[in-house]
């Protein structure tokens, strides 16, 4: 039966590239527009393309000076010489998910605005496959890895199920880490731009936004893809891998070395692919529809995947695990129902159907101060729902798990009941990806249509299924960090498993925070998500700076540049992006690495366990409280826009604006980086395991 498995994972993954392959071909099957548009898009692709080519030579020595310090590792026995190898893959194939759905999203902004000229709909479609394809190459191309990685290791070396496991989790740290470079670095980049543009353009100029005449509009489209789409794809790339890959060597413990335990994470997965297939086919909305009637149309593919994978996963638990173990397919269920839950309120706070934005928008007729004590306060409060979620589902999880086995090998059944809910959580996250993805190409075509000088209500359209975009995109956030929390749980009860097997003496039982190693630790990892979150979040202040100077330097020094007589230098502001956002990466993903290695040298396992214990509990807070207050100062200043408060160009609007700045960095940078953050420090500390248990001087 264990080959049947492994050749259905395979499948699966065949089968989702393939699905990305028809999708990406109907984009392009699409008009591309006018020789304007064509032009512009074209612009935006060059400066997306030169980016990515200089952020990938940069990581790639990263990744390299890894290599050596995991061979390094490996020589003297604290590593199998897989490990090594696997970081490669894992790191080469995250970029390449990003870089996939970067090149869509540029080929298709263009064409999702030219088909806004026909209609809603037609818009709809062009921009959602352009996100299909994003969507399906990220779980393809991760079920890929693992599956091959998988044959490889089991039916090639002949590796025990202990050594697959250990190999996969390292091509996991690869994802983690490539993912942070893309997240943080794309982040950057593109909020620098679109705080420059808003600032000088919308609030000093007086000028629309994505107008030509801005020096900054070019880098703000650019930003959305490689941000938004090349960030975004490697983040939930190893979102994903890393809820299986968990799963899969929590149920190698729980079910003392049977490879079907470690399979039926990977096989879920497969048949979600099948499940977010079907979905698709149902988003599809009417001409003129309401932000209520796109949303709907969205969830309407959303929810009836979730529902299909609920129904296929029980003979799937049912015939692999037996019926004895059953309580595992309500940890499944759990999950599903805890992502679906979260995606709601993220929706309920950030989407302008609904009070919490509209009231928000409200706050702007007494000025920015004001809207943004709002959207501070919003944010908080948005954390209650999803922790209340998430801790419901990590209770159910372990309950109705635990009584399937008893402990073996130290992890309990019910710790494997966790980690299938996150994988349950993820398990549709081609069609979520979908919706998710389509938003920036949405944005850029909206740019695209005011910079060609299209018809009015061309953008209108475009403005409709931005504003959607942004609802989508902060529930999509919502799903990553809520597998995020479920996921680290998971990887810590890998990492006291990994300690073990090298030698540790601790166990389950032997921590409290009595414990002053444990305590210290929990300290540490509390303060974490705050440190990364101020660095992330000052690199986008200096570069934005830079971005704000040059915008208005060149209103000064190009004469008829702001009546529209001249044109203005897009490459400057684009080249002043790249280099700020490429430096700026480096230092808050070398925090992320190098800290648990330091922690644990000095505190031992247990300082470990607490400092991974600590930030995922804030860093999960701190993550969704700066998603959901910066998609509702979006929200709420696209709201004024359709004509509530004074509309566009009142003071109103301006303060709206601000509120907007602000919350730029919050849901597009560090926000999002924090989920990444607390999955890698786990995934940095099973990898340096051996090191730590060797070598630390008070553990």
């Amino acid at each position: 039966m264990e080959n049947y498995l492994v050749i259905a994972t395979f499948v699966g993954a065949v089968l989702a590239i393939l699905f990305a392959v028809v999708m990406a071909k109907r984009v392009l099957g699409f008009d591309e527009g006018t020789e304007k548009m064509k032009k512009i898009s074209a612009s935006i692709r060059q400066g997306a393309n030169a980016y990515l080519k200089r952020q990938y030579t940069i990581v790639s020595v990263f990744f390299g000076a890894m290599f050596i310090i995991l061979c390094v590792m490996a020589a003297f026995s604290m590593l199998t010489w897989y490990v090594p190898f696997a970081f490669i893959t894992g790191g080469l194939f995250s970029g390449l998910s990003g870089f996939v759905g970067m090149k869509i999203a540029t080929a298709a902004n263009a064409r999702t605005a030219n088909a806004c000229r026909t209609g809603l709909n037609k818009g709809l479609r062009v921009a959602f496959s352009a996100g299909s394809v994003m969507g399906f190459t990220v779980v393809g191309l991760g079920l890929l890895d693992i599956s091959i990685w998988f044959a490889l290791l089991k039916y090639a070396f002949g590796c025990t199920a202990s050594e697959i496991t250990s190999a996969m989790l390292t091509f996991g740290m690869g994802a983690s880490s490539m993912a942070l470079f893309a997240r943080v670095g794309g982040g950057i980049f593109t909020k620098a731009a679109d705080v420059g543009a808003d600032l000088v353009g919308k609030v000093e100029a007086g000028i629309p936004e994505d107008d030509p005449r801005n020096p900054a509009c070019i880098a703000d489209n650019v930003g959305d893809n490689v941000g938004d789409v090349a960030g975004m794809g490697a983040d939930l790339y190893e979102s994903y891998v890393g809820s299986v890959i968990s799963a899969s060597a929590l149920g190698v413990a729980a079910f003392g070395g049977e490879i079907k335990a470690m399979a039926i994470p990977m096989l879920i997965a497969a048949v979600g692919i099948l499940c977010s297939i079907f979905g698709t086919f149902l988003v599809r909305t009417k001409e003129n529809a309401t932000q209520k009637m796109l949303l709907k149309s969205l969830s309407r593919g959303t929810n009836f995947s979730a529902v299909l994978i609920a129904l296929v996963a029980f003979p799937i638990i049912y015939f692999v695990l037996g019926k004895e173990n059953l309580g595992f397919y309500f940890a499944i269920i759990a999950g599903l129902l805890a992502g679906v839950l979260i995606g709601l309120s993220t929706e309920y706070f950030t989407s302008d159907s609904y009070k919490p934005t509209k009231n928000l928008a409200s706050k702007s007729e007494t000025g920015s101060a004001t809207i943004i004590i709002g959207g501070l306060g919003l944010g908080m409060l948005s954390t209650i729902l999803p922790i209340v979620i998430v801790g419901a589902c990590v209770l159910v999880a372990y309950f109705v798990s635990a009584g399937n086995l008893t402990e073996v090998g130290g992890a309990s059944a019910g710790l494997y009941g966790i980690a299938l809910a996150a994988v349950g959580m993820l398990s549709t996250l081609g069609i979520t990806l979908a919706t998710d993805a389509y938003g920036p190409v949405a944005d850029n075509a909206g740019g695209i249509a005011e910079m060609s000088g299209l018809e009015p209500e061309v953008r209108q359209r475009t403005d409709a299924l931005d504003s959607l975009g942004n609802t989508t995109a902060a529930t999509g956030k919502g799903f990553a960090i809520g597998s995020a929390a479920l996921t680290a749980l998971a990887l810590v009860a890998s990492y006291i498993e990994k300690a073990q097997e090298v030698g540790s003496d601790v166990d389950f039982s032997t921590f409290t925070v009595m414990d002053p190693l444990v305590l210290v630790g929990l300290f540490i990892g509390a303060c974490l998500p705050f440190v990364f979150a101020a660095l992330t979040m000052d690199a986008v202040g200096r570069a934005a700076q830079s971005v704000v100077i040059e915008v208005r330097r060149q209103f000064k020094a190009i004469k008829g540049l702001i009546d529209g007589k001249a044109d203005a230098d897009y490459a400057r502001c684009v080249d002043l992006c790249t280099k700020s956002s490429l430096k700026e990466m480096i230092l808050p993903t070398i925090v992320a690495v190098v800290t648990p290695v330091v922690v644990g040298l000095i505190l031992g396992v247990k300082g470990v366990v607490g400092m991974l214990a600590g930030a995922t509990v804030t860093g999960f807070l701190l993550a969704v409280f700066m998603s959901n207050s910066g998609g509702a100062w979006d929200n709420a200043k696209k709201y004024i826009e359709s004509g509530v408060h004074g509309g566009k160009g009142s003071d109103q609007h301006k303060a709206a604006v601000v509120g907007d700045t602000v919350g730029d960095p919050f849901k597009d940078t560090s926000g999002p980086a924090i989920n990444i953050l607390i999955k890698l420090l786990s995934m940095v500390s099973i990898v340096f395991a051996a090191l730590v248990v060797n070598f630390s001087i008070l553990g």
